[in-house]
């Protein structure tokens, strides 16, 4: 079994792996030249993320595996990262939400690890800080002009708010090894979290002219290994090439 820090590294750098993954697919794909760069941009951003907190993990874990073969070589069940992430793109509204939930929320995570005990988490989060506030900002803007613009823009952006706001309560999920570390001073107890959260995200959603949802159904299991069926196939594309040609080399 593998140690607490170990684990929170990991779910940390999944979130941002698979994340990236998918905001990848939009290259070549966005509305506007300008948003293709921006989300390549976004998606790089997290993609550096999970290559800092993978690498850590590997070398805290200590049994030879790298960033790389924690990316490539593991199976659906070992990845920890919430669900939220490895759901479809969708259409450009449902990206957005996803944007406004995600990083939002990884904004105060890394806001509050900037102050860790481990120096390498605390490196990480304040080195992240920077770019976070940026996806932030930028997936406020776009939910601002997309929700309060035409029929159609709202339709669609309320309809993207609705599908993905279940998933949002697993990023505020705590359990008793993320609580040990929080106790530590090492990691965050996301569920401090959400406070804040709730009220940027429905601030912004009221100015956008949409509709927080009603608190149902919520969809959780990322953090245990249990995903939905998108990630399978997200992970089939990604792993694709190292594990057709393990150790090839350029």
């Amino acid at each position: 079994m593998t140690g607490p820090l170990f684990e929170y590294a990991l779910r940390l750098g999944d979130d941002a792996l698979i994340l990236a993954q998918r905001l990848g697919e939009w290259i070549s794909r966005a509305p506007e030249l300008e948003e293709d760069v921006a989300l390549a941009n976004i998606a790089l951003d997290l993609l550096g993320q999970a290559r800092s907190l993978l690498s850590y993990a590997g070398q805290v874990e200590g049994a030879g595996r790298d960033e790389d073969a924690l990316a490539y070589l593991r199976e659906e069940r070992q990845f920890r990262n919430v669900q939220l992430v490895e759901l479809p793109n969708g259409d450009f509204a449902r990206t957005i939400a996803r944007q406004l939930f995600f990083a939002t929320y990884q904004l105060g995570l890394y806001q509050a690890l900037a102050t860790s005990k481990d120096a390498t988490l605390a490196g990480v989060a304040g080195k992240a800080v920077k770019e976070v506030a940026y996806h932030a900002d930028h997936a406020t803007q776009w939910t601002l002009r997309l929700g309060d613009g035409t029929e159609e823009s709202h339709r669609r952006m309320q309809e993207a708010v609705d599908r993905l706001w279940p998933y949002t309560h697993e990023l505020f999920e705590s359990d008793e090894l993320v609580r040990g570390l929080a106790a530590e001073g090492v990691a965050v107890d996301p569920a401090t979290l959400r406070p804040a959260w709730q009220e940027q995200v429905t601030g912004v959603l009221a100015e956008a002219t949409l509709a927080v949802p009603e608190d149902d159904w919520r969809p959780t299991g990322g953090r245990r290994g249990i995903h939905t069926e998108h990630l399978g196939y997200l992970l089939a594309e990604m792993q694709y090439l190292p594990r057709a040609y393990p150790g090839a080399k350029w």
